[in-house]
């Protein structure tokens, strides 16, 4: 299969290598693009933009064209021994590719692009300049398209996102119009199947299975063959300086097999996310056996239940499909014959294979393996959306229709909500109960007041606005939100070093970390937590208004999003991953003050629009909840004023405790002790002469 796509590559290849002219490095257009941009000449930021996303894809075929055809051209003779016959046929692929890629491209020195743009455009960024260009020019269509394309890469764009609001509500922008221009074919062809699937169109749906499955499978041999260039594995592009020859050959050849191996990876993640969708290539095969049973081929059916169950062998769902699929067709053929598909059996066989050297390596040279398949293997009876097909049983006894395949990381947001509790005693008398979940239209939420006293919030505030920097704990970033805002913030161990030096008072320092703690205790009791909760960390944080930039805001203060999981408002998910804070627990805000405008903190659905709580900031108040993708959750923007408050986020894993806190208690004891020293000290009143 592979053989025959190379061949028919260089076919395609070499009868357009003549009427083509070298492609323009896409990294100087995408630059002259921007020149342009700045220029407010929309119709330069359009001609070089899109002429860079063309030279970009260009480029990446190029580079898959002339390495399947050197290696169609060129290929190793197969010899248990390594031979000079070995290094000539590396020798002359390295010259065949590189003659084939200058020949379309030009000189090597031409098309090396930065990490910083190639990175931009992986990330789609190319099409936020086109959207607003397209904008300005009033082609709307053109202007959807493009910033559809964009969003789905950037999900937690939400300026981005209420752009699309805005292009749905425009005269002439059809539903038509939003199509992503950098879909993956193979995606597309699936999805497609979906829907034929979901309206029991299944001879429909039959056609662009496989039609995905094929395109999949070319898909995978491109994957493997972009691995052929350098490769760059935590931060090391190569072994240290003075590494010898076969060093730096076996480290070369196992970074190219370890992206090789993972392309199952690579082709299962959707623009913008990070892992990939569950059981991704096994959902093909069986969304085709029961689409095949429905069309009463039993034989296909029964071809595709095999190739399932090679990936998920003790899948029992499936493992009865297969029975009764060999019940019906027993004594019409020799269900024996039927295999598993021949390029899955071939892709299985290669990747164990791959798997056993990468372990191999590890074992002995310290790397280590990290398997990129994500296919759950279940040995228990499952009739739910694990599984993409349906379950056969008795007389052609039916399942539950299969949801989505995409909303797989979902059921483990909703384990962990279920265990979560609340209701628990508030410990102390003068904190009052404002809200419940319930009455909050949501879960493990809570709205308390009087949690400090007016006093004690003129102190914090105090303090707030003698230690507070701009950017402090966002980077460094002072409007690291929103160009509209100034944000300052001070943690509890800087104010409590500030207070032990003398430069603020030391009683203000000191409220901010018994407050804060008193916020954790609350937490902790209410939401009836069996184990310690600790701080995450602990953040004096006021966002103000900058005059003269308020009028017809349209962005909040801080966008919707979820404490520990990526907020995906386009497919109603929250994924629990890095570089979220997959470890926070339990949230907290403590306010200080009211005396300012705009500024509410808003509970949303997962869709982070569809607004289900408000709460009004005022002194003392504090609202609580859990950390997960049950409580999306944002601010309003501030439009006068400022807004001052403690957030708190804390967690069950003491691994994670904040290490500032652990310096805070230090601090504290130490204050403690030398209080304590005070009071003991005897003073000759002579001494006061």
């Amino acid at each position: 299969m592979i053989g025959m796509l190379a061949a028919t590559l260089s076919l395609c290849f070499c009868l357009s290598l003549e009427s083509q002219e070298v492609l323009k490095p896409f990294d100087l257009l995408y630059e002259e693009g921007i020149q342009a941009y700045y220029r407010n000449d929309w119709k330069g930021v359009v001609q070089y933009m899109e002429e860079a996303t063309h030279s970009y894809t260009q480029q990446r075929s190029v580079k898959i064209q002339c390495r399947l055809q050197c290696e169609e051209q060129h290929k190793f003779q197969q010899s248990a021994e390594p031979s000079l016959d070995f290094f000539a046929v590396v020798l002359r692929r390295a010259h065949c590719i590189q003659d084939c890629e200058s020949q379309r491209m030009g000189p090597a020195s031409m098309y090396r692009v930065s990490d910083e743009v190639t990175h931009e455009f992986q990330r789609r960024i190319v099409y936020n300049y086109l959207q607003l260009a397209y904008y300005k020019l009033n082609e709307l269509d053109k202007a959807a398209e493009a910033a559809h394309t964009f969003f789905l890469a950037n999900p937690e764009h939400m300026e981005m996102r209420q752009s699309l609001e805005r292009y749905k509500l425009m005269e002439g922008v059809k539903e038509s119009h939003f199509i992503d221009r950098e879909m993956r074919p193979y995606m597309e062809a699936f999805s497609t199947g979906l829907k034929h699937y979901d309206d029991d169109q299944y001879a429909l749906a039959i056609d662009s299975f496989e039609k995905a499955l094929s395109l999949y499978w070319e898909a995978e041999t491109e994957c493997r063959a972009l691995c052929q260039g350098p490769q760059q594995f935590d931060g090391n592009s190569y072994p240290v300086n003075g590494a010898h020859l076969y060093e730096v050959i076996a480290d070369h050849c196992i970074q190219v097999l370890q992206c090789e191996h993972d392309c199952v990876r690579e082709l299962a993640t959707r623009a913008g996310r990070l892992s990939p969708i569950e059981n991704y290539l096994p959902m093909h095969y069986d969304f085709l056996q029961y689409s095949y049973y429905k069309v009463n081929n039993h034989k296909k059916a029964l071809e595709a239940t095999k190739s399932y169950l090679l990936i998920r062998p003790v899948d029992e769902a499936v493992l009865e499909n297969l029975a009764y699929y060999q019940s019906i067709l027993d004594g019409q053929l020799d269900t024996e014959q039927i295999t598993p598909r021949q390029e899955l059996v071939s892709y299985m066989e290669r990747y164990q294979l791959e798997k056993e050297i990468l372990l191999s390596v590890g074992s002995d040279l310290g790397i280590p393996y990290l398997d990129p398949i994500n296919w759950t293997v279940s040995g228990t009876k499952h009739n739910d959306q694990s599984s993409g097909g349906r379950r056969l049983s008795g007389e052609v006894e039916v399942s539950k229709e299969p949801e989505m395949p995409l909303t797989q990381k979902k059921r483990i947001e909703k384990k962990v909500e279920q265990e979560l509790r609340e209701g628990g005693p508030l410990l102390y008398s003068h904190v009052k109960l404002v809200q419940d979940s319930q009455q909050l239209n949501g879960s493990h939420r809570v709205l308390l007041d009087n949690v400090i006293t007016p006093q004690e919030c003129r102190e914090l505030y105090q303090v707030a606005s003698n230690i507070a920097m701009a950017g402090d704990g966002y980077r460094g970033k002072m409007s690291p939100h929103t160009p509209n805002e100034r944000f300052e913030g001070a943690t509890v161990y800087k104010a409590l070093t500030y207070g032990y030096e003398g430069r603020i008072s030391l009683g203000g320092a000191r409220l901010f970390y018994d407050a804060s703690e008193k916020a954790r205790k609350i937490v902790q009791s209410y939401f009836l937590l069996n184990s310690t909760l600790y701080f995450s960390y602990t953040h004096l944080v006021c966002r103000t208004a900058i005059e003269g930039q308020q009028d017809n805001r349209n962005d909040l203060s801080h966008p919707i999003h979820a404490d520990n999981c990526l907020l995906d408002p386009d497919t109603s998910e929250c994924w629990k991953e890095p570089p979220a804070y997959t470890y926070r627990d339990y949230s907290a805000i403590l306010y200080l003050n009211g005396d300012f405008e705009g500024g509410e903190f808003i509970f949303t659905e997962l869709d982070a629009k569809t607004i289900t709580a408000t709460v009004r900031p005022q002194c003392g108040r504090m609202v609580g909840f859990s950390s997960g993708g049950e409580n999306p959750h944002g601010v309003k923007a501030v439009t006068k004023g400022q807004r001052c408050a403690v957030a708190l986020w804390f967690t069950l894993d003491p691994l994670f405790r904040e290490l500032e806190r652990i310096k805070a208690d230090e601090i504290v004891e130490l204050i403690s002790l030398e209080q304590r020293l005070d009071d003991k000290l005897i003073i000759n009143p002579k001494d006061e002469l």
